[in-house]
């Protein structure tokens, strides 16, 4: 059975062009209302003009993500309610961190991490009232591992992630779900790093046939980081090592305490796959159960655990 979006009010930032407007006509193809948003007016109002003229509804909005509430607005004005919000929007400021400024560095955080805030915290009592919100964060590869040049975006992708773990803590009993995704794509962003050829093999409607699903009324993805591009899709999750636990010396730790028992706390064998803060503070509180793997001529200050 298609999943469909009918009578549903869907949000989508920078969705002038690029991996925001593909969301914009995908979602207006299947029934959505759609809000295009994007700070170029005359490609806003082309994405609203192609919906419609495909019998779709479409309203144009031309606001920064930092003034989120404005963009929420337009939603509740032309069709009274928000359900879905894809925080998409983004620039690039590409600079190595020896060479970036204040302003290479406020501009990302302003437009990634402000904006996703500030769209979310607009659009989120309405979704709480409704009980029912999905929220799509775009995060980036760059937050997940890191990339020459991009300390900036990679601080605000990363941070996006945490924002998308804690709103779905929250929002998750009231129906309101929250999920990452982190796409390679062709987009106005990528063209500018990325050969012709493999661009062309980046088409955004993979992308956007995952967010689709996420943000399905019968989907019950809650906190997902999923990795996606070319039609792979991927789930990203926290793999963490059994680890070691020092008993103190003399009422303290030392550093040669720990570089005793390196090894073993960069040892992925057996590893863990926590899912909260309390998993890790369990860990933290847990007492040795052994004091094997020492010899009898130093007293056991730690063990594997």
């Amino acid at each position: 059975m298609a999943l469909r979006f009918d009578d549903k009010v869907v949000v989508i930032t920078g969705a002038g062009h690029g991996l925001g407007k593909a969301h914009a006509l995908a979602f207006a193809a299947r029934g959505a209302k759609v809000v295009v948003n994007g700070r170029n007016h005359e490609a806003a109002d082309g994405v609203v003009a192609e919906i419609k003229s495909q019998g779709g509804q479409a309203a144009a909005n031309y606001d920064s993500v930092e003034n989120g509430d404005k963009i929420i607005d337009t939603a509740i004005e032309a069709f009274g309610r928000v359900d879905v919000l894809i925080n998409n929007a983004g620039v690039l400021r590409d600079v190595s961190f020896n060479k970036m400024t204040d302003e290479d560095w406020d501009l990302i955080n302003a437009v990634h991490l402000r904006g996703v805030y500030k769209c979310t915290k607009a659009a989120w009592p309405h979704m709480i009232n409704n009980k029912f919100g999905r929220i799509i964060n775009v995060t980036s590869a760059s937050g997940i591992y890191g990339n020459f040049g991009q300390v900036n975006y990679s601080t605000a992708k990363s941070g996006i992630i945490g924002f998308t773990k804690s709103c779905a803590i929250e929002g998750g009993k009231k129906n309101v779900f929250s999920n990452c995704v982190a796409p390679i794509a062709a987009s106005r962003m990528t063209e500018t790093i990325m050969p012709p050829d493999m661009l062309e093999s980046l088409k955004p409607e993979a992308v956007v046939a995952l967010s689709m699903y996420m943000c399905h009324e019968s989907s019950e993805c809650n906190a997902e980081v999923i990795e996606c591009g070319g039609g792979w899709y991927a789930k990203i999750r926290v793999e963490r090592a059994k680890g070691a636990h020092v008993e103190p010396t003399d009422g303290t730790w030392s550093p040669e305490d720990v570089k005793g028992v390196w090894d073993t706390v960069v040892d992925f064998k057996d590893a863990d796959y926590p899912m909260t803060l309390q998993d890790t503070i369990k860990m933290c509180l847990k007492k040795p159960s052994s004091q094997e793997g020492y010899g009898s001529d130093k007293p056991p200050a730690a063990t594997a655990s």
